[in-house]
């Protein structure tokens, strides 16, 4: 999901040499891949009201008047500081809506329907995923079912349990990359990140198909 760390590093070393073009290829590269970890966590009610390219745009504002600071002092890799940024950007997004426009946002529920962790974007970006062009019709018709169902499966996760299966499986971020986003130790993460699938098994009772989806 997250660009080349070896192509984000020669344009980290341009931007310290004030090369404005490479910092604008840094946040180019970044963009998509910020909008999809954003969509992910902004639930139905709020990406009605919020869009996540929006949230990029803000994400985006705040890491090139912070980017001088990161330079003097890398202490994680580009991708994960750039990502708490936008981590903080959504709590920050759900905490002014929530608390803010509560009761506008609980009248928009009741005409909209039920809610669920992903929206509408989030729910076409895991069907991509698990797209096959080669398929049959019929083949394509049972793994749209088998999609459905691993999104609903996901969105009945507890919060911290969701969180780690978006972080390895849909942000693709390894053991230790996960560790340091959820201030872990490696060994917590991967004992969370085992659990997680456990109970993603579980909720979908042990469907073949599926089980093999999230555990790749």
């Amino acid at each position: 999901m997250w660009p080349d760390a070896g192509e984000t590093q020669v344009l980290l070393k341009r931007a310290e040499a004030s090369d404005a073009g490479a910092v604008e290829r840094l946040w180019e590269r970044h963009r998509e891949p910020l909008r999809r970890m954003i969509g992910l966590r902004l639930d139905a009610d709020l990406a009605r009201r919020v869009d996540a390219s929006d949230v990029v745009q803000d994400v985006l504002l705040k890491a090139n008047q912070r980017l001088s600071d990161y330079l003097r002092n890398p202490a994680m890799p580009f991708h994960l500081w750039l990502r708490q940024i936008a981590f903080d950007q959504v709590i920050d997004q759900h905490r002014r809506h929530r608390v803010a426009g509560k009761r506008t946002l609980d009248r928009e529920r009741s005409l909209a329907g039920p809610s669920g962790a992903f929206h509408d974007r989030s729910s076409i970006d895991l069907a991509v995923q698990l797209r096959d062009p080669a398929m049959t019709p019929a083949a394509s018709a049972l793994r749209a079912e088998l999609s459905r169902r691993f999104q609903a499966a996901i969105a009945r996760l507890e919060e911290d349990d969701r969180e780690v299966v978006l972080l390895r499986h849909f942000e693709q971020l390894s053991n230790g990359e996960a560790a340091r986003a959820l201030g872990l130790s490696e060994a917590a993460a991967g004992m969370r990140h085992l659990r997680a699938l456990r109970r993603l098994r579980a909720l979908l009772g042990e469907t073949p198909s599926l089980c093999g989806i999230a555990s790749t």
